[in-house]
């Protein structure tokens, strides 16, 4: 009876699927509030029962985000290895161009565009289905208006890098990389509302095609516009790029390291280390969407134990990969730079740093997944 009444919510067809795709949901949170409630059982039974459920519901999820996540920080890397081959002033002014501008500029919008996750994530949890689309438009509205503003930061770029004491060579090399970036300002507005959007309904499978069809292209043009055109910096510019770390501290070291004696060995490794960081905290940030779609679903549909366990089993699964790509660091990690540059004085500043890089994978692998 409660599942024809469910059903009886939607007509069109589409819709219907996406019930029929709920309702199985809603069951399994439903098993799992119960399994957590019931007292009576032995406890670690309950927690066996209770994790293989959640597992279940989390990875459903997780695993369609971290792919988009990785995707995305694989487009950004690819640009940092074929700039890399230019030259250690290439590397570095892309370096100083994501994480002193872009950086906080994709730090703002996607922490705006996050609140669409956390309110059309209760919504959907409580079966209030016309505030999604409410939702969606406030905060697409939003975030274009605040990205107009934000043109200005990449507009001044030049000027702003020198005045903060960035050398004048790196600082003009940085400009004309980050020139060519403002249109993604406008591509972020649009694209975390709808993601987030989508993310509430525990769709994620579409984003991953679309991750996995822009990686194809822009490494596809990059590759034409840098080595076969000859177009250096500017060979950047033809696809969007998305550089995701722990930006504000990110941004704030890179520009530390520009008004360092060699600032270009000092970008350049940073640069690498925090490439790597940033891949790996991808599947950290996954995991975090995961659980943040898992939680405002849970709060929605009055399940609070469910809700807790959530985050108790993603922290720990992301805390566990994190460890794993640490260790994976220090095996490697007097080679591991060669994958972007193919200067031996980069590589040693790399190998140096690697035990800071181990230690931030850890450290990030926790904080990436409290749940916003």
């Amino acid at each position: 009876m409660e599942h024809e009444n469910f059903s009886g919510i939607m007509n069109s067809d589409p819709l219907k699927m996406s019930n029929k795709l709920s309702f199985h949901e809603e069951s399994a949170s439903s098993e799992l509030e119960q399994i957590l409630a019931d007292t009576e059982a032995p406890y670690f039974k309950r927690l066996r029962s209770a994790s293989w459920v959640e597992l279940k519901l989390l990875y459903q999820l997780a695993a369609p985000a971290v792919i988009v996540y990785l995707l995305n920080n694989v487009i950004s890397m690819s640009t940092q290895i074929f700039c890399g081959h230019l030259g250690n002033l290439e590397l570095a002014a892309v370096s100083l161009g994501n994480n002193g501008i872009q950086v906080f500029a994709y730090g703002l919008m996607l922490g705006m565009g996050s609140a669409v996750e956390t309110l059309c994530g209760q919504a959907y949890g409580a079966h209030k289905y016309e505030m999604l689309g409410v939702y969606l438009q406030r905060s697409t509205i939003l975030l274009m208006a605040t990205a107009v503003p934000l043109m200005a930061i990449y507009i001044f770029s030049k000027p702003l890098l020198m005045l903060l004491g960035e050398p004048v060579s790196i600082a003009s090399a940085a400009a004309v990389f980050v020139y060519g970036l403002i249109p993604q300002i406008f591509a972020y507005a649009a694209n975390f509302p709808i993601q987030k959007f989508l993310q509430a309904q525990s769709i994620v499978t579409p984003s991953a095609y679309i991750s996995f069809g822009a990686l194809v292209v822009h490494v596809s043009l990059s590759w034409l516009a840098i080595f076969k055109w000859n177009w250096g910096l500017m060979g950047c510019w033809p696809c969007t790029e998305f550089f995701l770390v722990d930006h504000s501290g990110g941004s704030i070291l890179v520009l530390i390291a520009g008004l360092l004696k060699n600032a270009e060995v000092a970008l350049d490794a940073l640069s690498v280390c925090m490439t790597l960081s940033g891949w790996v905290f991808m599947i950290s940030v996954g995991f975090n969407a995961a659980a943040s779609v898992r939680v405002s679903n849970e709060l929605g549909a009055g399940h609070p134990k469910s809700a807790s366990f959530s985050v108790l089993v993603v922290t720990s699964c992301s805390f566990i990969i994190s460890v794993m790509a640490a260790i994976v660091v220090m095996i490697f990690r007097d080679s591991i730079s060669y994958i972007f540059t193919e200067g031996e004085v980069v590589a040693e500043a790399v190998s140096d740093l690697s035990p800071f890089l181990a230690a931030t994978l850890v450290l990030n692998g926790h904080s990436a997944c409290s749940v916003r």
